[in-house]
């Protein structure tokens, strides 16, 4: 017996070992029930040797869907409600201010009264013609009287000068400058008749504001040769002449056409109207053998109705601007 220290008698593997094995590894434990391990949350593992570790102390969230982290972050990919409010709508942009006509198209005609005003104005009426002439004359009856008076006397007193010599050359002379005069006197006439359309009233000098004498000339001239070769044909060809050809001049006093582009001009906007401007022209036709039966004194009211009732019907045709009455 020894008495603490060493005992070299003594086998090292005792209790750890069975003496018929001494190189046997040490015993698992004996069978029984023991609590499973502490698995932390979250994948943690668990660590060799002591008790089960928990979790680092702290609050968690508790499973489930979390809300995004706070940033700029591009939205899911998805359908999704649009924004409330005013958006343009997908692939465009809302229209600048100002008059721009919509994508793709162009603004529809604004509405026009009941004398043409605005653009596309109203099919042509007789009687809202008839009606604007009359009211435009008698709000300014003393000057187109005055001009009405003034155009006669200048005629006769044409052919009263150059028919006092017997001669043929001098009356050649003088029925050519009479006819040169009453095509002036005819755009002076549809002169006024358009400042009475665009709502101004004409003194005596506004019948005279043109400059495009040459082109009023070459198209009267051109136009009384062609209705005069139908007449003599026939009476029916030179009619026709006259009633596509009614607008030339006003194409030339009012846009400054040339003669061919007012020729072509008229002719469009009468072959294409030629209903409603035969009622017209009837129309005017009648109010104008009324007014020579009354001793022709009615003239001086029925030509001026006559005129601006006619200038009203081609603004109303060709779209273009009739101030209301």
């Amino acid at each position: 017996m020894t008495t603490g220290g060493y005992d070299p008698n003594k086998n090292p593997n005792d209790g750890n070992q069975s003496p018929q094995d001494p190189y046997s590894q040490p015993q698992s434990p004996p069978p029984g029930s023991y609590p499973p391990p502490v698995t932390p949350p979250g994948g943690g593992y668990q660590p060799t040797g002591g008790s089960p570790a928990g979790p680092p102390p702290g609050n968690y969230p508790p499973p489930g869907n979390y809300p995004p982290p706070q940033g700029n972050f591009p939205p899911p990919q998805g359908n999704y409600p649009p924004p409330q409010g005013n958006y343009p709508p997908p692939g465009g942009y809302p229209p600048p201010p100002g008059n721009v006509p919509p994508q793709g198209g162009y603004f529809p005609p604004p509405p026009a009264n009941d004398y043409g005003a605005g653009f596309g104005g109203p099919q042509l009426s007789v009687g809202a013609a008839l009606t604007y002439g009359w009211e435009r004359f008698k709000n300014n009856a003393l000057v187109w009287v005055v001009m009405v008076l003034a155009a006669v006397i200048v005629s006769l007193a044409i052919q009263f000068i150059f028919n006092i010599p017997n001669s043929s050359v001098v009356a050649a002379l003088g029925s050519l400058i009479s006819i040169v005069v009453s095509y002036l006197i005819q755009a002076a006439f549809i002169r006024g008749a358009l400042h009475e359309v665009d709502g101004n009233k004409p003194a005596f000098g506004s019948f005279t504001q043109f400059t495009n004498v040459g082109a009023i000339v070459l198209t009267s001239v051109i136009i009384g040769i062609a209705s005069s070769i139908g007449l003599v044909l026939c009476v029916i060809p030179g009619l026709v002449v006259i009633f596509l050809t009614y607008y030339a001049l006003t194409f030339v006093v009012d846009q400054d056409q040339d003669a061919v582009s007012a020729l072509k001009s008229s002719y469009g906007i009468t072959s294409k109207n030629v209903g409603p401007l035969l009622l017209l022209a009837l129309a005017l036709i009648g109010i104008n053998i009324v007014g020579a039966i009354l001793l022709g004194i009615g003239l001086l009211v029925t030509v001026p109705v006559s005129l601006i009732a006619s200038t009203y019907a081609y603004r109303v045709l060709t779209g273009r601007f009739v101030a209301a009455i």
